[in-house]
């Protein structure tokens, strides 16, 4: 279904909303549906991200609540560098205004008082951190042989871990442990400590290194890099 409004004119945008010298505000998108189902309006809202966005990448979720709905837009990837603290605002407003033109809010800006028909959050997810260290050309790349769910398939209890790089001081730097167990999420390993699985694009494994990137905006390259010691046959 086409999602393009009416009128030819361009439409305010959730941030260009003005309040009254109260604090009141109201704000209407021109894609708004009044008593449409979750899944519609994220369906709808996914799509509308990926034509307006098309050099973006976007992971969409969906909550439901006692009391809401709450749809988090999660940046994969973007052709700009979003370290700077500003460029990060003015990108999440950018893409938060084009979400806020499928609900309908108002309420007051100096009260804890906001009715709206989806809370809304954008996010910047970590595999966008592992995209841009890529572009930058990352330290320690492993060729990506194996992929994350051959390598989950593969990667069995007594197998052992050592981790022969991470980011300065973090304290598990040169130690190897054994994997205890195998869940679908992560790997239990001994010490009392575990290893989540990352998403597949902050993955790397040429068979005998692994590569887990677990960059923030602070080091967009940094990662943990394991020797796979698999257990004797």
């Amino acid at each position: 279904m086409n999602d393009t409004p009416m009128s030819s004119a361009p439409a305010r945008l959730y941030s260009q909303t003005p309040h009254d010298e109260r604090g009141n505000f109201r704000y209407q998108g021109d894609f708004y549906r009044a008593g449409e189902p979750l899944p519609s309006l994220a369906a709808r809202i996914e799509r509308h991200l990926a034509d307006h966005f098309r050099d973006h990448t976007f992971a969409l979720r969906t909550e439901k609540f006692v009391g809401g709905h709450k749809v988090t837009a999660e940046i994969l990837d973007a052709p700009d560098d979003l370290t700077p603290r500003e460029a990060q605002q003015a990108s999440m407003v950018a893409i938060r205004d084009q979400i806020e033109r499928f609900g309908v809010a108002s309420g007051n800006l100096l009260q804890d008082f906001w009715p709206c028909a989806f809370y809304c959050d954008v996010r910047i997810g970590q595999a966008y951190w592992a995209a841009l260290a890529k572009k930058r050309g990352p330290r320690n790349s492993v060729q990506p042989l194996l992929a994350l769910a051959a390598f989950r398939k593969r990667i069995r209890e007594g197998d052992r871990l050592k981790l022969i790089d991470a980011p300065k001081g973090h304290r598990a730097l040169g130690t190897t442990r054994t994997i205890t167990k195998v869940r679908s999420a992560d790997l239990i390993l001994d010490g009392q400590s575990y290893l989540s699985f990352p998403r597949a694009a902050a993955f790397a494994c040429d068979g005998k290194l692994v590569r887990i990137a677990i960059g923030s905006e602070y080091e967009a390259d940094a990662h943990l890099l394991y020797e796979w010691i698999p257990l004797p046959a």
